[in-house]
């Protein structure tokens, strides 16, 4: 899995690409949790991810919960193969999804 970050004033763009499972999923959870505090938003693009498994979920989740007090996370550019996975687990009533 490549991690790539951009930020932009209080914006902070995250993109993804391979695959977000057990192996990579700390790797992930580091990246967001070494975003700056003032963040309001926080872009995940997963263009380029392949795969993502129940651990990916939950720091995607964790990642959600973490910055809701203080601004938005938002996922974008998921392929049909995430965006089904998103849909089964009820992810896509729960996370926004663009």
């Amino acid at each position: 899995m490549t991690i790539e970050q951009k930020k932009n004033g209080s914006s902070v763009c995250i993109a993804v690409a391979g695959r977000l499972d057990t192996a990579t999923a700390p790797e992930l959870e580091s990246a967001i949790q070494g975003v700056p505090g003032d963040t309001t938003l926080l872009t995940l693009d997963l263009e380029k991810l392949d795969y993502i498994s129940s651990a990916g979920l939950r720091v995607l989740l964790s990642a959600h919960k973490a910055i809701s007090p203080k601004g938005k996370l938002k996922i974008v550019n998921a392929n049909e193969a995430i965006t089904e996975i998103f849909d089964i687990t009820g992810f896509s009533a729960i996370l926004n999804i663009g």
